[in-house]
């Protein structure tokens, strides 16, 4: 009788950790990518410098199979570009003899099932395999699994101008939509035709927010007519955003100071108590209509909002997920914002992360659900638990191979600029390395 493989969704970061972590067990796998090359989502991102470098982004179970064929890790301290870590890492791994023929391309998962019930049912239900369904070619297949790991993150997922997926009156209209972009464009590159000599504002208080409004700034240096606005929610900016020189990440301080900056030179103007209401289109560009009725004119919308977790595929499943950020229950304590003030979270395996439907396990940025501040070495380290815990090492899968910079990390546009993060603490005691998870 064959042992039925475990399936990995999504060929990001994550996903071909996992991919490493599974065929060093020597474990059947194959990887289901909705895209028609590896970590397809990546090349969205390319243009975006990581806050954290090299020494973060590596897996080790990936290196240690890169390692094989002559692969060099980049120097530790480097910051690499989502281009820098798709070509000079994530390629070179998909390519992998141990994982090649485990991708499968243009396959886009739909639903994860308990194979032959659904989700009412009890009787013999942790018994049966996985039944996984995705189209490819034009038709849905499926394919039997003994686990199921989805890594396929939340890029896809970008909230929308009011709260989540709720954007303001009108906004998915097509003459409005045109003129709205999501997350981090790139607006010195491929998006500099349309963003050059135009007014441009940006909504969101976080750093994919703030990345955008340097770019934006610099854009405005080089094209006369470029104008930027910062849109806030809140009544007044966070006097944390003036704070950077304090950030134990020197790469991610660097960003707010750089964004105080500007703002301090006039170049970029701040509105705050931003409420949308709607987002009418006018010539050439847009209306936006807050909820006290005042107006804004612009050429450009970019929404910079963060991202919210897509459980769809899962709708048959038996999930524990946190009412409120949508994440696993268990890690919803670690990762709340409203309860922490910085993206300090101690490493975190397979015991955090499972779920009734035992075998099923999220991992990756989409494991923080609406939570952010995800680092990409929290993703190595899930995974390398939960695939421990499949191979039935429970004493490796309890335990945290992981030592985090206290301050999380994300990313930005920012230029290269190395920085090792440090070990100290900001929100409570230093995480240890080989410590028990609880």
């Amino acid at each position: 009788m064959s042992i039925l493989p475990v399936i990995v969704i999504g060929s990001g970061p994550v996903g071909l950790a996992a991919a490493a972590e599974l065929a060093e067990r020597g474990l059947p796998f194959i990887v289901l990518e909705k895209g028609p090359r590896p970590a397809f989502a990546v090349e969205s991102w390319g243009h975006v410098r990581l806050f954290s470098p090299w020494s973060f982004n590596v897996a080790p179970a990936a290196e240690r199979l890169l390692a094989t064929t002559g692969w060099r890790r980049p120097p530790g301290a480097v910051h690499p570009t989502g281009r820098d870590l798709l070509d000079l890492y994530l390629k070179p791994l998909a390519a992998h003899a141990a994982l090649a023929p485990a991708l499968v391309f243009d396959a886009e998962v739909t639903a994860v099932a308990r194979a032959g019930t659904d989700r009412v049912r009890n009787e013999g239900r942790q018994a049966k395999p996985f039944l996984v369904r995705y189209r490819k070619d034009g038709s849905e297949q499926e394919v039997r699994a003994s686990a199921v790991i989805d890594t396929s993150g939340t890029w896809s997922s970008p909230n929308r101008s009011v709260s989540g997926s709720l954007g303001a009156v009108g906004e998915t209209a097509p003459d409005v939509a045109r003129h709205i972009s999501y997350a981090m464009p790139d607006v010195l590159g491929a998006g500099r035709r349309r963003f050059a000599g135009r007014k441009v504002g940006v909504l969101g208080s976080g750093h994919s927010a703030i990345g955008t409004l340097l770019d934006l700034a610099k854009l405005a240096d080089a094209e006369p007519g470029t104008s930027v606005v910062w849109l806030l929610r809140s009544e007044a900016i966070d006097p944390a955003f003036r704070e950077g020189a304090r950030d134990q990440l020197a790469a991610r301080g660097a960003l707010s100071v750089d964004a105080a900056r500007v703002v301090d030179s006039g170049k970029v103007e701040v509105q705050t108590g931003i409420r949308l209401a709607a987002i009418e289109p006018r010539t050439g560009g847009l209306r936006l209509v807050t909820e006290a009725g005042s107006t804004i004119d612009l050429d450009e919308l970019v929404v910079a909002t963060g991202f919210r977790p897509d459980h769809a595929l899962a709708g048959e499943l038996r999930l524990d997920l946190d009412p409120a950020l949508e994440c696993p229950t268990g890690l919803a304590p670690l990762i709340d914002p409203n309860l922490h003030s910085c993206g300090t979270v101690r490493p975190h395996g397979e015991a955090l992360l499972a779920h009734p439907d035992r075998g099923y396990y999220i991992a990756g940025m989409k494991s923080y659900g609406r939570a952010p501040t995800f680092l990409m070495a929290t993703g190595h380290e899930q995974v390398r638990s939960i695939v421990a815990h499949l191979a039935g090492d429970t004493v490796a899968a309890a335990r945290v191979e992981l030592v985090l910079p206290e301050t999380g990390v994300c990313s930005s546009s920012l230029p290269a600029a190395a920085a090792q993060p440090s070990a100290s603490s900001c929100c409570g005691a230093k995480p240890k390395l080989l410590e028990t998870l609880g």
